[in-house]
């Protein structure tokens, strides 16, 4: 597979992040000069690890379409890795975990191979129904249910959800549509300001909880605020790097914004239940791998889905 990434719509639309980071980046240190408040820390932190990311995704998205391919598989295990490191497990179950991670090269190798039919089916179906036959064999039955369920879920997050975002790549469009990388760019740059939206307007305007339960810090002015400033930016970038027309994209812009909260509030239901505020401290400023992924999750089927039928 050598599918050309890089067209110039994509390379305006990269120039264009790094202009807002840039521009981020100096606004920041002027305050930060000004007004030295950990608020404001907070934020130089977040803008410095946002730096790294886009490099690190750029470059895995360039370079080369099976270097992509890789980087994502990659950031699929390390997703999988930091999920189970959370979760109690049974030891007696452990040799289920084995079954958990080979998922991921099988899944990106019917990628590679664009096998559309196999790639839909084989986590859900094929995956879940022989994972609990290894747990049986093992004759364990304490905690079945919970490690079964567990690892499952894990799988159908981290592995079979994010796999989605890959899979744009090899999609087979028309003539008249854009290479694989516009379609990821899209998606990843509207989940990512999705979460910056909700943040800002919810810190700026937001005062009744909308699941207090589950993220006391989730406002109805945050998540509105961020639906609506998603949507605009899909209506923005969509005519660049998408076969998507005018309709398509406001809908775009409302769906991703839609499920890339439910994502966020699901991997927050998750931390919660386990009484933990970041995943990990591997992206500082950020948390772990699971605190940037938790929208992805949602958002890449979910969008991918959209994209095919309606598109492909």
């Amino acid at each position: 597979m050598n599918i050309n990434l890089l067209t110039d719509e994509v390379l305006y639309v990269l120039i264009g992040i790094v202009g807002v980071l840039v521009i981020s980046t100096v606004i920041t240190k002027i305050m930060k000069r000004k007004n030295k408040s950990n608020g404001l820390k907070e934020v130089e932190m977040r803008i410095r690890s946002w730096w790294v990311m886009f490099i690190i995704f750029t470059f895995a998205l360039l370079i080369h379409s099976t270097i992509s391919l890789i980087f994502m598989a990659l950031l699929c295990f390390l997703a999988l890795k930091e999920y189970f490191s959370l979760i109690p497990f049974n030891r007696a179950h452990r040799l289920v975990l084995f079954w958990a991670y080979l998922t991921i090269p099988i899944q990106f190798l019917l990628i590679y191979l664009g096998w559309y039919g196999m790639f839909i089916v084989f986590i859900p179906v094929y995956m879940f129904l022989l994972i609990p036959i290894q747990a049986i064999i093992v004759g364990e039955t304490k905690n079945f249910l919970r490690s079964i369920a567990t690892v499952q879920w894990g799988v159908m997050l981290m592995v079979f959800g994010l796999s989605h975002l890959a899979f744009l790549l090899v999609l087979p469009g028309r003539e008249e549509s854009v290479a694989g990388a516009g379609l990821v760019l899209f998606l990843v740059v509207l989940t990512q300001a999705n979460d910056v939206a909700q943040f800002i307007w919810g810190k700026m305007l937001g005062k009744k909880k909308i699941i207090p339960k589950v993220s006391p810090n989730k406002t109805w002015a945050g998540f509105i605020g961020g639906v609506l400033t998603t949507t605009v930016l899909a209506v923005l970038l969509a005519p660049l790097i998408t076969p998507f027309s005018l309709l398509a994209s406001i809908i775009a812009g409302l769906y991703i914004g839609l499920t890339g909260f439910v994502g966020d509030i699901n991997i927050s239901a998750l931390k919660r239940d386990l009484n933990i505020k970041d995943t990990s401290a591997i992206i500082p400023g950020h948390g772990g791998i699971l605190d940037r992924v938790d929208s992805l999750t949602y958002t890449a089927p979910l969008f991918f889905h959209f994209t095919r039928y309606f598109y492909f």
